[in-house]
């Protein structure tokens, strides 16, 4: 048997297609299962590095990924929010720093 929607080949008692997760004619729509069906092709979700170079070089963007993802793809948003919230640590330590160098005439010996 072949689903309606998707085309792909599924067995012949299924009720549900395993691939797209549309309704076959041998399901209901007032069955348990009908709402609790997820389809087999969901994104992987695996923490990267990349992810997390990027929330590192824009820190916003970091966040808001990690916002996002953070139910359904909560390894991925985890490398993201990582990667902020390093970026964010290494500003304010060097801000406190450079407060308390420049509070001390540290700078006035360079410049």
């Amino acid at each position: 048997m072949f689903c309606s929607k998707c085309g792909k080949e599924i067995e012949d008692d299924a009720r549900f297609c395993q691939y797209c997760g549309s309704c076959v004619g041998n399901a209901k729509t007032d069955d348990k299962e009908f709402y609790q069906y997820e389809p087999q092709n969901k994104p992987v979700d695996k923490s990267s590095f990349l992810w997390a170079l990027l929330g590192f070089i824009i820190p916003i963007v970091g966040l808001i990924l990690y916002l996002v993802w953070k139910d359904e793809l909560p390894l991925r948003a985890k490398s993201c929010g990582v990667g902020a919230l390093i970026r964010v640590a290494i500003n304010v330590v060097a801000s406190v720093l450079v407060t308390i160098l420049s509070s001390l005439g540290f700078f006035y010996f360079f410049f």
